[in-house]
């Protein structure tokens, strides 16, 4: 029994000083801010422009996000046929119109002349005019028409296809001769992706986290070697759960604003948990009702 003891002690002691080794060799590195990231208050992004509120990732949908008041909107990438760069989230057009393809199967041209309105639930609603807006745009186009908004762009096509193995250089040159910079987060669900962009961006623009950093975050928060992580993202965005883990805690936002990263949840359409989010010290809002996150985060900014 006294020898087992003794072989507990020993391990805890060569754990302890393992810990301690690895405390005087890293310390954490904090994120340099970007200047897209100079908000002084939690802010709102449209999600695809406001999906309850107009016909997803059409111009009309974020027209009128803009015209509520959002700091800015988080949009997705894909991939033309003719290799043009569009604001859309799906791979395929099914879900959000009457019209069937694969994105990187059609051209912008024949992508651009689908009604987008067709499943909207409030498509009765909609005058001509705004109908005739419930198109797609080009991320050129984009950034051309809002030129004062901050964008959280998704990097959608898989690195291992053809489209996924241009989208990051075509952005890159997109983003530079639009003089969009300082105002954009690129990120992908595929870390790869936004390790292909930086290639090119050389942390001169704000790059989000993909799944694997995520998780290397969460595992170095929920262990003893906190100090050993190193953080290769300016900004989280996150649902509040994944699986059965949860990622909304004051602990774990707090953890990474020390290293100067800013956390985003999504998608919140719940007045309550827009609320609660911020007092845990969320920095941002992605939501379907930007009419009604844009209330909010007003009335808590201060």
């Amino acid at each position: 029994m006294a020898k087992k003891r003794t072989i507990v002690l020993l391990a805890a002691a060569a754990a302890g000083s393992a810990w301690a080794g690895t405390k005087m060799l890293s310390k954490p590195q904090k994120r340099e801010t970007k200047p897209a990231l100079s908000f002084e208050n939690p802010i709102v992004l449209a999600h695809r422009g406001g999906s309850k509120i107009a016909p997803e990732s059409t111009l009309l949908a974020f027209e009128k996000a803009a015209e509520l008041g959002v700091h800015g909107f988080e949009i997705d990438l894909r991939m033309t046929r003719d290799e043009q760069i569009i604001v859309f989230h799906d791979d395929t057009v099914d879900r959000t119109s009457g019209h069937q393809g694969s994105v990187n199967e059609l051209t912008l041209s024949e992508i651009q002349s689908i009604d987008f309105s067709e499943h909207f639930e409030g498509r009765d609603e909609l005058t001509k005019e705004e109908l005739a807006k419930a198109r797609i745009m080009t991320l050129e186009e984009m950034l051309e028409r809002f030129p004062f908004l901050f964008i959280n762009m998704d990097m959608k096509d898989s690195p291992s296809s053809y489209e996924g193995s241009l989208l990051p250089s075509k952005l890159w040159r997109i983003l530079e001769d639009a003089d969009a910079l300082d105002r954009v987060v690129v990120t992908s669900f595929f870390d790869e992706q936004i390790d292909r962009f930086n290639l090119y961006a050389q942390n001169r623009v704000a790059l989000g986290a993909g799944e694997k950093e995520v998780r290397k975050a969460y595992a170095a928060y929920m262990s003893q070697f906190k100090h050993l992580y190193h953080p290769k993202a300016d900004v989280f965005q996150l649902p509040v759960q994944h699986k059965s883990v949860r990622l909304d805690s004051p602990g774990f936002i707090k953890f990474l604003h020390d290293l100067n990263i800013q956390v985003h949840y999504w998608t919140i359409d719940e007045k309550h948990e827009m609320e609660r989010l911020l007092k845990n010290g969320a920095n941002g809002i992605v939501s379907d009702r930007p009419d009604l996150a844009a209330k909010v985060v007003a009335s808590y900014s201060h």
